[in-house]
């Protein structure tokens, strides 16, 4: 009696921690939700707060307006992310899978190379010019895709899941005649779903948030993607009001601060719809990363 006691304690106190956490967390995004539909004169009044002094939707009018452009920018990130998540986690895998084989003795040599190129690199016009001059990838989609392909501590991650997997499995498809890639495909793949799971959503998240490779390599407004076309509108926003203030003309404030709680909710809602369907491989990918001895 005393121990069910004790447990029901326990459980009752450890989920109303848990529980009491989440609120916790979920207040952020509860403020960026207030604060796209909050007025520009009273966020600049009030600041931010629990509930709007004044209720607008200037912010998602202003979305609204460029309906076109936001879903066409919407395409080329979703386009991107898909084909690089993929090919990205598809190489990973297989440059693991390589590092990882007990009979390749240059391996080593491999790893350190890799591991080399994350402590100095040639520096960003190099790799402007290599992108441009030599790969011809202006104004390309590739461009967008080629220079997150590959990360070095994703390699070594999966590299480590796969030191897990016993050998002897790869050795009874050789004695079957299976050759490396047969190996990989139809029997590695399969045995490291959380692992690919835990690194693909690593490498979506990085393709969705990019900016960067946007702004070096892409001119044409219709190859945009999102974070590039949003940071692109709120620069324009920030720059009309700083305009306006300074020429002292009275007209309606821009809402360049409910702007960027609106922005915020477009650019990250898909993925928080995504990590439910993968948060079980997630986790036990993470679980297994852990404590692996």
């Amino acid at each position: 009696m005393r121990l069910r006691y004790d447990r029901f304690l326990f459980n009752l106190l450890g989920y109303s921690f848990v529980g009491l956490f989440a609120v916790l967390c979920l207040i952020p995004f509860y403020m960026v939700i207030i604060g796209s539909l909050t007025s520009q004169e009273s966020i600049v009044s009030d600041g931010y707060r629990l509930w709007p002094g004044q209720f607008s939707g200037a912010a998602y009018q202003l979305l609204g307006e460029s309906a076109g452009a936001l879903l066409r920018a919407y395409g080329v990130t979703i386009i991107v992310t898909v084909v690089g998540t993929a090919a990205g986690l598809f190489i990973t895998a297989m440059t693991a899978y390589v590092l990882n084989a007990k009979d390749f003795k240059y391996r080593n040599y491999f790893a350190f190379y890799f591991y080399f190129t994350t402590l100095f690199s040639g520096g960003l016009v190099p790799w402007y010019i290599m992108i441009v001059k030599y790969l011809h990838l202006k104004n390309n989609l590739l461009a967008l895709i080629v220079p997150l392909l590959l990360n070095v501590f994703y390699i070594l991650i999966m590299r480590s899941f796969m030191s897990a997997i016993p050998e002897a499995i790869k050795e009874s498809a050789r004695i079957d005649g299976a050759g490396d890639f047969t190996i990989f495909v139809r029997l590695m793949l399969p045995l490291l779903k959380s692992a690919l799971a835990t690194i693909g959503l690593f490498i979506a998240l990085n393709y969705w948030n990019d900016w960067f490779n946007t702004m070096l390599f892409i001119d044409r407004e219709n190859l945009y993607n999102l974070q590039y076309y949003l940071f692109q509108i709120l620069s324009k926003l920030e720059f009309v009001n700083a305009a306006m203030m300074q020429a002292g003309i009275a007209m309606p404030t821009m809402p360049s601060d409910a702007y960027k709680m609106a922005m915020t909710l477009v650019a990250t809602g898909p993925i928080v719809f995504l990590y439910p369907f993968v948060q079980r491989y997630f986790v036990q990918g993470v679980t297994i990363g852990a404590v692996k001895g």
